[in-house]
């Protein structure tokens, strides 16, 4: 078993280790151990693998075996998608949104979540069962930074993990505000670094990312 309180802190304290949550879509298993170890050599070492592909919960298993990383599977939509990542070994999820039935499911999995939210009222929702920590989705699309700017303002407890639609371009507009902890994005494991194995670039990309805390 698992708080919201505690889930909230132990999720607090991840989005801390670095400014960027790489989101992965992984198709291919023997590709997941050498991406989780090129984001990890490159300063990211909070990794989010959606529950999107066949491949996904195999490669949480992999990625697991990496040192110095913290693997997390996202797209959680039901309990048994909880079950299912635990069994995988995932120390975090991620949801777009939340329900009932699935944050009983995680918090009886003593699995951390990082559960989603889009307007004010879902983030009082989440703030109501005690989760201080939570995901800004779709962050683009619901107004970007001037939107979760705005939210803080009579919201000032709740931090947030913004995602959808954030990039190196933008992510600075998100780091800037008081109640962002770090972002989730994709850029920093393109589909065509990691087909092609450029496992150099792809550490790069995240040592770039990763730099980000600076600024």
């Amino acid at each position: 078993m698992i708080t919201p309180s505690d889930a909230s802190d132990r999720t607090e304290a991840l989005c801390r280790l670095a400014p960027v949550i790489p989101v992965l879509v992984i198709e291919d298993v023997a590709l997941a151990r050498p991406l989780a170890e090129a984001l990890v050599a490159g300063g990211l070492p909070v990794l989010e693998v959606t529950l999107r592909t066949p491949a996904a919960l195999d490669a949480i298993r992999e990625m697991a075996k990496v040192e110095g990383g913290h693997v997390g599977a996202g797209t959680l939509l039901t309990p048994d998608d909880v079950a299912r990542a635990v069994d995988a070994g995932a120390t975090f999820g991620v949801s777009p949104g939340a329900t009932d039935r699935l944050l009983d499911a995680a918090e009886a999995a003593g699995l951390p979540m990082l559960p989603g939210a889009a307007t004010s009222t879902e983030v009082m929702g989440l703030l109501e069962r005690g989760y201080t920590v939570q995901k800004f989705f779709p962050a683009e699309a619901n107004g970007g930074a001037p939107a979760l700017k705005s939210i803080g303002g009579p919201l000032p407890q709740v931090r947030f993990c913004p995602t959808g639609g954030v990039s190196l371009k933008n992510a600075r507009d998100y780091l800037s505000l008081s109640n962002t902890l770090c972002v989730g994005g994709s850029w920093v494991a393109p589909k065509d670094k990691m087909t092609a194995g450029d496992w150099d670039g792809i550490t790069s990309l995240a040592r770039e990312a990763a730099a980000l805390a600076a600024t």
